[in-house]
């Protein structure tokens, strides 16, 4: 159901290499890096991934696929959800195409409209805004400028109960209910927002699925969310992240803050890879989310007993998904000061300081075990290491458990070894998600045009030059390099990763087999690009060899039985020069 046009471009935007880093520990290794395989038990590293090619291959087990299929290998997604995860990671959106059934076709033209509801009522909060001068003096006096609130599309809902009505020829519209913007009860209608400022909540393409509203001077809630919507699910989404991808990208790290006004006034300070939760708990459909767009994430809390509670739930959550390769922090603010006060109080670079100086997961962790129990006695560090327990058992990073463990050990006074018994975190075999089956041996063809297909098979570009016609009709092969040229000549000359592209297209049909196998030899063989290329077009040369030789021992049965003609015979006189020559051209170049 995704458009193939679609599938081509994600996989020419996906970089292989640092998907696969979020999960591997890889290493430079030539022109490839080198992992230990993610889905078979091994000691020494065999696992590579392809920058040029866009694929991945274990020498050992021999699986190998594009950023799609190790999606689906490592974290068993289906196809379709692989494909949302590496798009959202991207920042793509992925199109939708001809909806299954009737039932779908309605509720996708229904989300349409909402989409299009929302829209409209930010275009109206901030038409809004600009109209009103108590307003834009209250942002004026948190330090913002009309740039950041024309940046994160901020607006303004006036005090009134039916301020809407203005924005939508029919406040009675059921949708205006069904997306949160309006309240229905006891046959009344009002607004659900009211005096408030108005931050939009969008989705990863940008597209309005919510709002929340900042009371303006005294008044309860303080903050008032969007409820739970067909467009909008709190525990899924996060404020600020398609305005801060940029920024992380930049800073390869991303902070997490809890209220939209810190967002805002960070990025008006220069801070602009800060999101915040909306309302709600650190969720882990949170920590995926933006483990997958960084590569370190810093928890930004109040330094009250309430931030400490809020930050102990994140570590909780984040435990079961931290990885080696990036670290999760903690960063707390003195008690008087939220992440809005205090970057406006000591500026941005001192605010850097201390997102540079927050506090590890690990480091987190311990202490706050430490201070629940007194170390100083044997009762207390039994105590302490129950405690540990539960927790280091949820996470899943080896090398930061291995670390943790010793910290430990140590400070209850234990071995290494006796702090793993008791804890439960000695090394046990790994259990794969979807662990490579065992290798089968492939009989691999003998023939000319099966070294061809591992040649076109591992540089798909060199299918452009595939001289069909002198290849054998009748091998499975060759159907498979003809599939290949018909496929190469639809796409575009400025086409990447074509090796990823190659599994793309032939997943599931019946020349996969052989074609994927194909793929597989070549990247045992491990040639590089020019040496394919060299002898793909040698094995052209020897394939065109042999159609001459076939054609010249046709000639030469029919010279024996006297039915060649003289123009035949100088025919036959010129391709016998011509195969000598090929045969010592062969011989020069071997």
């Amino acid at each position: 159901m995704i458009p193939e046009s679609f599938k081509q471009d994600l996989l020419n935007r996906a970089d292989m290499v640092e998907l696969v880093s979020r999960y591997v520990q890889l290493k430079k290794a030539g022109a490839n890096y080198l992992g230990l395989c993610p889905f078979h038990s091994e000691k020494s590293p065999s696992f590579t991934v392809s920058p040029a090619k866009q694929f991945y291959h274990c020498f050992g087990c021999g699986a190998h696929g594009n950023a799609i299929g190790f999606l689906m290998s490592y974290s068993s997604l289906g196809y379709v959800d692989a494909i949302k995860d590496l798009a959202s990671s991207l920042g793509m959106q992925v199109p939708e195409a001809v909806p299954r059934s009737p039932a779908e076709a309605v509720r996708r033209e229904r989300e349409t409209d909402l989409y299009a509801l929302m829209e409209t009522a930010m275009d109206h909060y901030r038409a809004e805004l600009r109209k009103s001068p108590r307003a834009i003096d209250y942002l004026k006096g948190r330090g913002l400028s009309g740039e950041i609130a024309a940046r994160y599309r901020i607006g303004y809902a006036p005090d009134d109960w039916q301020g809407l009505r203005a924005a939508f020829g029919r406040y009675e519209e059921p949708g205006l209910v069904e997306c949160g913007l309006v309240i229905a009860n006891e046959g009344k209608r009002y607004d659900r927002f009211r005096d408030r400022i108005m931050f939009p909540i969008t989705n990863a393409r940008g597209a309005v699925i919510g709002f929340g509203g900042r009371v303006i001077g005294e008044g309860e809630p303080k903050y008032l969310n969007s409820p739970e919507t067909p467009l909008f699910e709190k525990g899924r989404e996060v404020y600020g992240l398609v305005q801060a991808r940029e920024a992380i990208q930049r800073a390869r790290k991303v902070l997490i803050v809890e209220g939209y006004m810190d967002v805002v006034a960070l990025a008006q300070h220069g801070i602009g890879y800060a999101v915040a939760t909306l309302g709600t708990a650190t969720t882990p459909v949170h920590v995926s989310k933006l483990l997958r767009l960084a590569d370190e994430i810093v928890f930004c809390f109040d330094g009250d007993g309430a931030g400490r509670k809020a930050a102990w739930r994140a570590l909780e959550v984040s435990l079961p998904l931290a990885v080696d390769n990036k670290p999760i922090r903690f960063l707390f603010l003195p008690k008087e000061h939220d992440p809005d006060s205090c970057v406006r109080a000591e500026g941005s670079e001192a605010f850097e300081q201390r997102v540079r100086g927050a506090v590890p997961l690990s480091g987190f962790l311990v202490s706050e075990l430490r201070a629940a129990t007194d170390l100083a006695s044997a009762e207390g560090r039994s105590q302490f290491m129950v405690a540990a327990r539960g927790h280091l058992q949820k996470l899943t990073a080896p090398a930061l458990k291995l670390q943790i463990t010793k910290e430990v050990a140590e400070l209850a006074q234990l071995t290494r070894e006796e702090a793993e018994q008791i804890l439960g975190t000695a090394a046990e075999p790994r259990a794969y998600a979807r662990p490579a089956p065992p290798r089968q041996q492939f009989a691999a063809p003998s023939t000319l045009e099966w070294k061809l297909l591992t040649c076109v098979a591992a540089h798909p570009v060199l299918a452009r030059g595939l001289e069909l016609g002198v290849l054998d009709p009748a091998l499975p092969e060759t159907q498979v390099l003809a599939e290949l040229a018909h496929w190469i000549a639809g796409l575009g000359a400025a086409d990447t990763a074509m090796s990823a592209l190659l599994i793309e297209n032939f997943q599931g049909r019946s020349e996969a087999e052989l074609l994927f196998n194909a793929q597989a030899a070549a990247a045992d063989a491990r040639l590089a690009d020019e040496d394919l290329a060299r002898q793909f077009d040698q094995i052209q040369v020897r394939l065109r060899l042999a159609r001459r030789r076939e054609a010249l021992q046709d000639m030469q049965k029919r010279l024996a039985a006297g039915h060649l003609s003289r123009d035949e015979f100088a025919e036959y006189g010129r391709e016998l020069a011509e195969v000598k020559n090929m045969e010592l051209s062969l011989r020069s170049e071997s």
